[in-house]
């Protein structure tokens, strides 16, 4: 793909800019993998594409910097990395970068968000589990385009109180919107982006955080939700915005089980996604997976503008956030996904795996 035009639609850098690009390494019990080695392999393309685009235009791009990876998605980074073979302080980079690009193995969004917060010239994009096949699906879409659908569908979340789901297998779940905010992840990352500014790359979703029960009304978001997991359906019963059981008895449902009761920080409803980006395609891989349609994650919410952050998990290693997707080509679908206002209208806005042809969303 032409790496000039992305950098230019997407960050649009300018001379006196500082960038950076960060990849995490295997090490002791995190093995390494095919996929994981051709993001490398990436990483260092994007790097030699960046470096000759900023001696063109006349900003800074740092050697790569690495870091052992964390080991799980949205937890805290380590303090220190490399850079050229001598050690480096990873929170003095942010602090130093303008642009930095995180192509990782898990997830960096969570801190990477809390950096550009802390360090307001920082603009990151965050690029967990990005892959070569990626440069002719997702990140080759027009991204003016998934801008207008993005803007279009966070006016509705904006409307809304609630989201009531109609799954593929019947189940039925209710999302509460109370006190939040709808936001946009929709590729613009230019310099006069507003904070904190931070995209997935791909881009392509507007997105809310349900309403946790942090004030002195119970949250509302209720029901049963079906997850794909291991390759089976797991269902959860959720109540005031928590886990409360997972049901059944298979493998599948006992290590999901296991996973969320370890932690109360996991068992939080973190995030209604509406992926938006006519390009991506479903294939296994959540990053691109969650931008071609609807998704629903558990675990931190902090980040997102929740309240559920690392304080709340009562071990720093379990700080964990996950999206499940539900689109057209998933495991298990939305048949109707209906948002209600506070005078009790409702709103169609997806159904059987499309978004409804009124909104023009083009998925």
């Amino acid at each position: 793909m032409d790496l000039r035009k992305l950098f230019i639609d997407v960050f649009d850098p300018q001379a006196g800019e500082t960038a950076a690009v960060f990849v995490d390494l295997p090490h002791g019990e995190l093995r390494d993998n095919d996929a994981w080695q051709a993001r490398r392999a990436m990483a260092e393309r994007w790097h030699t594409a960046l470096a000759e685009f900023g001696a063109e235009r006349g900003f800074a791009v740092l050697s790569l910097i690495t870091f052992e990876a964390t080991g799980t998605n949205n937890g805290q980074l380590p303090a220190n990395g490399m850079q050229a073979g001598t050690p480096v302080i990873l929170e003095e980079i942010g602090a130093r970068a303008t642009l930095l690009l995180a192509m990782t193995e898990f997830s960096a969004t969570a801190p990477l968000i809390g950096w550009a917060k802390r360090f307001p010239e920082l603009r990151a994009a965050s690029m967990p589990k990005v892959a070569p096949q990626m440069e002719s699906t997702a990140l080759a879409a027009d991204y003016a385009q998934v801008a207008r659908s993005c803007e279009r569908l966070r006016e509705h979340l904006a409307k809304s109180q609630t989201a009531e789901i109609e799954f593929s297998n019947g189940d039925q779940f209710v999302l509460d919107f109370r006190f939040r905010v709808a936001e946009a992840d929709d590729g613009y990352l230019h310099r006069d982006a507003p904070p904190p500014r931070l995209i997935n790359l791909p881009s392509g979703e507007a997105f809310i955080v349900p309403y946790e029960g942090e004030r002195d009304s119970p949250s509302l978001t209720s029901g049963i939700l079906p997850l794909p997991y291991e390759k089976e359906i797991v269902r959860l019963r959720v109540n005031r915005n928590r886990v409360e059981e997972v049901l059944g008895d298979s493998a599948a449902a006992g290590k999901l089980r296991d996973f969320l009761f370890a932690d109360p920080g996991r068992r939080n409803i973190a995030e209604l996604g509406l992926g938006c980006n006519p390009k991506a395609r479903v294939w296994g891989n959540v990053l691109e997976d969650e931008k071609a349609g609807p998704h629903i994650a558990l675990g931190r919410s902090e980040h997102l503008g929740g309240v559920t952050g690392p304080d709340a998990f009562g071990d720093p290693r379990h700080v964990w956030h996950e999206d499940f997707v539900f689109a057209r080509e998933s495991p298990i679908q939305i048949r109707k996904l209906e948002l209600v206002d506070a005078a009790g209208h409702r709103e169609l806005l997806f159904e059987n795996g499309s978004y409804v042809p009124e909104l023009e969303i083009g998925i």
